[in-house]
């Protein structure tokens, strides 16, 4: 028997005893199966399933540290933010002591009882570093308080008498928020307790912030937190993950009294370094320096609005000059055949300005004695 070429050989196998030539064809498939693939595995979609396992597995627990209860009425809330604007009066008066008040944008802190180092005000940073200020540094927490606020919550069974000797009021404005923290476990008891007035809201766990603009990751976990309800977070929720409040869930004025217990044990700055501290916000490096003309009502608006109304100075003086850089812009787009529209603008202007120049008036009045002289003749 002969040998068959190589020529033969590829045709035998290109084309089968049907005659038919085919291809074996791969499967692809979105599914996360195992059976889809190939060699039945697929690791892609194996690291996504152990993720999202995590994630629940984390919210599980999150969530068995979480106690929310609705405890104030329309009226008690009320009364309630009567006093929190009161608060805020007698802040803007400068009554309270230095460290009582914590100014930052779209955010006001009032510190009670105890007040505490955080954020850019750390000599040393990181968690661990965070240090309570000496006693006395602070207002001590007003009795309304204790009447209006904490009694219902201790009458209630959530915390014990005698539990609660500093209180923090937030004051957020729309778009103002915190970002992700945990409350510092050397210095503060567990549970935290917190109430929220004004508006609903929402507190996120796990997330993460990035800045210019402010941007935050997916939350492992969203709590709404309803006006009026009481908040208590603990465990796993107040150790292991962070809080936060995010812009897009502050859509309206909103206060939250942050009630606590610090340690017995909890560290305290001496009073010469205390003396150093400044408010977390005036410590931050300020990227511009507002201009000497503002007033003191301006001096507490944040950097952000009076950049705002600074371009807008310099927006108005660019454009009370059609005849400067105006006039070049209109004679850019003429030369390009374009703004038909702008041109009659630009001449307006400029019969505007000539018939007010002392040159066009002069000239008037030279002609009208022009006039006089051939009358004369």
């Amino acid at each position: 028997m002969a040998s068959k070429s190589k020529k033969d050989l590829r045709q035998q196998i290109a084309t089968p005893e049907n005659g038919k030539q085919h291809r074996k064809k791969r499967k692809y498939s979105d599914s996360t199966d195992k059976s889809d693939s190939d060699d039945g595995y697929n690791p892609w979609s194996r690291y996504d399933r152990e993720r999202e396992a995590e994630r629940k597995e984390e919210m599980r627990k999150t969530q068995t540290g979480i106690t929310q209860r609705r405890l104030f009425s329309e009226e008690q809330c009320e009364e309630i933010e009567k006093k929190i604007d009161e608060v805020v009066k007698i802040a803007n008066k400068g009554v309270y002591k230095g460290h009582t008040v914590d100014r930052a944008p779209l955010r006001n802190k009032y510190f009670f009882g105890e007040g505490y180092t955080y954020g850019s005000q750390l000599e040393k940073k990181g968690p661990g570093m965070e240090r309570l200020y000496p006693k006395g540094e602070v207002d001590e927490v007003p009795k309304w308080i204790y009447d209006l606020v904490v009694k219902p919550i201790v009458n209630a069974g959530l915390v014990p008498e005698g539990f609660v000797n500093s209180a923090v009021i937030n004051d957020y404005m729309p778009g103002g928020c915190i970002v992700s923290h945990i409350d510092p476990p050397h210095i503060f008891d567990r549970p935290i307790v917190s109430v929220s007035f004004f508006s609903d809201s929402a507190l996120s766990f796990g997330c993460k912030f990035s800045f210019r603009p402010i941007r935050t990751s997916k939350p492992v976990l969203v709590l709404p937190i309803d006006r009026g309800c009481v908040t208590l977070i603990s465990g796993y929720a107040a150790d292991n993950i962070t809080h936060c409040i995010r812009p897009q869930d502050v859509v309206q004025r909103r206060a939250v009294i942050i009630l606590r217990k610090t340690c017995d044990d909890a560290p305290r700055l001496d009073p010469v370094s205390s003396s150093k501290i400044r408010p977390a916000y005036d410590a931050r490096k300020r990227p511009r320096e507002r201009s000497p003309s503002h007033s003191s009502s301006e001096s507490n608006s944040s950097d952000s609005d009076s950049d705002h109304h600074s371009y807008r100075r310099r927006k108005r003086t660019r454009h009370s000059y059609p005849d400067t850089s105006s006039r070049f812009l209109y004679d850019r787009r003429e030369e390009n055949g374009h703004g038909h529209r702008h041109k009659s603008k630009r001449s307006h202007h400029s019969r505007r300005h000539r018939s007010e120049s002392p040159k066009h008036r002069s000239g008037s009045n030279s002609k009208s004695k022009r006039e006089v002289k051939l009358v004369r003749k």
